[in-house]
C-alpha cells in the first residue's frame, strides 16, 4: 500500500458505470492486477461483476485494505434489473447516476481519497434517467458546485488539455472565447502545482489556426485575442509558450520544453496523446474539488462481457488517483 498518510492512506472508490458495458469487467481485472498493492472499493450491483470473481462486501471504502488482498472490496448498490453484457437496460440507468453520485459524496465526507468512474453512456442515461446533463463531467462539476472544470488526458509522455471538447469542428471558434482559454489556463497551471507537484509549470499554447494563424494569412484569433490573452496571463506569473502550430507542438523535442499542452479542440489534444499512448492514458477532471480520473474509453458494447478489454488505462487512473491524493494530502 501506499505509505501516504492522512486522507491519501484512504482507498479512492470507483463507480461501476454502464453495467452492460466493459465497466464491471475492467473493475475486476484491475483489482486482481493490484490487489492489496492499491485497495480501492468498486460501488455497484455485485451480480453485475463477472460469474467467479473474488468479492466481498464492505461497509465502507476504509474496509478496501483489510480485504483487498484475496477479494474485490464492494460497496453494494442494487440496480433494478441484471446486466446483459452488450445489451444496456434503461431500468439500470438511475442507479448508473446513484453510484457516482454516492462515489462524490464519499470523497466529500472523507471516506475515500478519489473518484474513479467507470464509462458511461450518456443517450442510455437521459432515455432512462432523464440524465440533464451533457456528460459525465458536467454532473460531476454540478455535484462539487462548480462552474468550470477542465478535461486533460495525461500519460507519461504528455498531458493535453482540450478548451473546447465535445463539438463540431465548425462551432469551435465562437466557442473558444478569451474567458475560456483564460479559466482553462489557470486552472490547469494550478492543478499541474497541487496534483502532479509541477513547482513552477510551463505550458504550451496551440493556435486556433494551421500555422498559428501565419501572422494573419490563415486567420486572425491568435493576433486579435490569443497573443494579447497569453501576455496578459504571463503577468500573472504563468510560464506560457504561444501560440504555437499544432504541427509542431508534439514530437519529443517540442514536449520535453513544456508540461502541459493547451489545445483549441478535441483532436488537436487527442490525436497526439492517443498516438503516443493509445492503452494508458488518463482522463483527468480538473478544477473539481475532489479528484476525478477515468480510463480514456467508452462503454464498448462490442465486446463487453469477452474479457477481453484492454485494462491498462483503468489501471494507470487509479495510479493516478492516488498519486494526486497523495500529494493534496502532502501539502
Amino acid at each position: 500500500m501506499s505509505a501516504a498518510t492522512g486522507a491519501a492512506a484512504l482507498p479512492p472508490v470507483m463507480s461501476c458505470g454502464e453495467p452492460a458495458g466493459v465497466g464491471p469487467e475492467i473493475a475486476a481485472r484491475a483489482w486482481d492486477r493490484l490487489r492489496d498493492s492499491l485497495p480501492f472499493a468498486w460501488i455497484g450491483d455485485p451480480a453485475h461483476l463477472p460469474q467467479g470473481t473474488p468479492l466481498e462486501l464492505v461497509d465502507s471504502p476504509a474496509d478496501a485494505a483489510t480485504v483487498a488482498a484475496t477479494a474485490l472490496p464492494v460497496l453494494a448498490h442494487p440496480f433494478a434489473a441484471p446486466a446483459v453484457p452488450g445489451q444496456p437496460d434503461l431500468a439500470n440507468a438511475a442507479g448508473v447516476v446513484e453510484v457516482i453520485a454516492r462515489a462524490v459524496g464519499l470523497v466529500q465526507a472523507g471516506q475515500a481519497s478519489a473518484v474513479v468512474t467507470a464509462p458511461i453512456n450518456k443517450k442510455v442515461l437521459q432515455d432512462g434517467a432523464g440524465f440533464a446533463y451533457p456528460g459525465h463531467t458536467e454532473y460531476l462539476a454540478a455535484l462539487g458546485g462548480v462552474d468550470r472544470v477542465v478535461m486533460m488526458l495525461a500519460c507519461e509522455a504528455l498531458k493535453v488539455v482540450p478548451a473546447t471538447i465535445h463539438i463540431a469542428l465548425s462551432e469551435v471558434p465562437a466557442a473558444l472565447t478569451p474567458e475560456l482559454l483564460r479559466d482553462s489556463i489557470r486552472i490547469t497551471a494550478a492543478s499541474l502545482v497541487r496534483d502532479f507537484g509541477v513547482a513552477a509549470p510551463r505550458l504550451a499554447v496551440a493556435g486556433l489556426n494551421p500555422h498559428a494563424g501565419e501572422g494573419g494569412a490563415m486567420g486572425r484569433e491568435e493576433l486579435d485575442w490569443i497573443a494579447p490573452l497569453l501576455e496578459e496571463l504571463r503577468a500573472e506569473g504563468i510560464a506560457l509558450a504561444g501560440p504555437l502550430p499544432a504541427d509542431t507542438m508534439f514530437h519529443a523535442e517540442a514536449r520535453a520544453r513544456y508540461d502541459a499542452a493547451i489545445c483549441a479542440y478535441h483532436d488537436q489534444a487527442l490525436i497526439p496523446i492517443k498516438t503516443l499512448d493509445f492503452a494508458r492514458g488518463v482522463n483527468v477532471t480538473l478544477g473539481l474539488p475532489f479528484i476525478r480520473t477515468s480510463p480514456d474509453h467508452g462503454t464498448a458494447f462490442d465486446i463487453a462481457g469477452r474479457g477481453v478489454a484492454d485494462i491498462r488505462s483503468t489501471v494507470e487512473a487509479l495510479r493516478m488517483a492516488e498519486r494526486m491524493a497523495a500529494r493534496r494530502a502532502a501539502a
